[in-house]
């Protein structure tokens, strides 16, 4: 069986995959959720949901420092990977022990195709389909009126890094309703936040930087007149099944930032 993933990479499967290792977090969620349990020998430590697996599977490493010795040793027939999350370096090395799917995740389209693509790859297209049109139905009725507000969202300190165009967490923004002020970059920058970005609306998540009430207060001297909130870093980033917790969080979220407004 022939299938090509994101990268455009075509990969053989002699059978339906029966050792799985996922080097990606959101994408382990999606493979408990749909219903594979012994079929997946290998997680990330980063890998916390379902949060018994991390007792239960053999623990890879990180997400960009996986064990390759560890991975090789569990003999997968079947790696899945992401572009951004793992190193080009680690997965070269990877491909030599299994065939390696990987996904490229810019949009909330990408996001569906990639679990309709492994739905059918490891034998639960049915599941898949399930999760992929509950979470497009949610999407679609999700219509908040778009703000004149520009909003900074931010997953870094020391330095203060944000997100720009190009990443996943923008679509679900843009999505929200409001306008990214760092929609003239490109993907994740180091910034200077002095430097005239001036948002009406900064977002601090929870992963990978922990952000606390304390930043809140802390950058509420840089901003001033922003509205400054903490938000849960999974809803934005996490494009597997989670999705569909997310527009309940995002309605809630914009009802706050909404009535704060007000």
């Amino acid at each position: 069986m022939q299938f090509t993933d994101q990268l455009n990479t075509t990969i053989l499967l002699e059978s339906t995959p029966k050792r799985i290792v996922s080097l990606v977090p959101s994408q382990t969620e999606f493979l408990y959720d749909i219903g594979l349990d012994e079929e997946v020998v290998g997680i990330t430590k980063f890998c916390i949901h379902p949060s018994h697996w991390l007792k239960s599977k053999t623990l890879i490493g990180g997400t960009k420092n996986v064990d390759l010795e560890k991975v090789k040793a569990l003999q997968p027939d079947l790696i899945i990977g992401n572009k951004e999350e793992n190193t080009k370096e680690d997965i070269e090395t990877l491909r030599a022990i299994a065939p390696v799917w990987m996904s490229d995740i810019f949009t909330l389209e990408d996001a569906l195709s990639m679990m309709r693509s492994i739905g059918d790859m490891v034998g639960k297209s049915e599941e898949s389909l399930g999760i992929t049109s509950e979470i497009q139905r949610k999407f679609k009725e999700f219509k908040p009126q778009n703000s004149e507000k520009t909003i900074l969202y931010l997953i870094w300190r020391k330095p203060y890094i944000g997100v720009a165009s190009e990443t996943f967490i923008d679509d679900m923004l843009q999505r929200c309703g409001y306008s990214n002020v760092l929609k003239s970059f490109n993907r994740y920058p180091t910034l200077e936040l002095e430097e005239n970005l001036n948002p009406d609306i900064v977002l601090l998540s929870s992963e990978p930087y922990p952000f606390k009430e304390k930043h809140v207060l802390e950058l509420k001297e840089t901003f001033p007149k922003a509205e400054i909130k903490l938000v849960d870093g999974e809803m934005f980033s996490w494009y597997g099944s989670r999705l569909k917790n997310s527009v309940l969080y995002f309605k809630e979220m914009v009802k706050e930032l909404e009535a704060t407004e007000k």
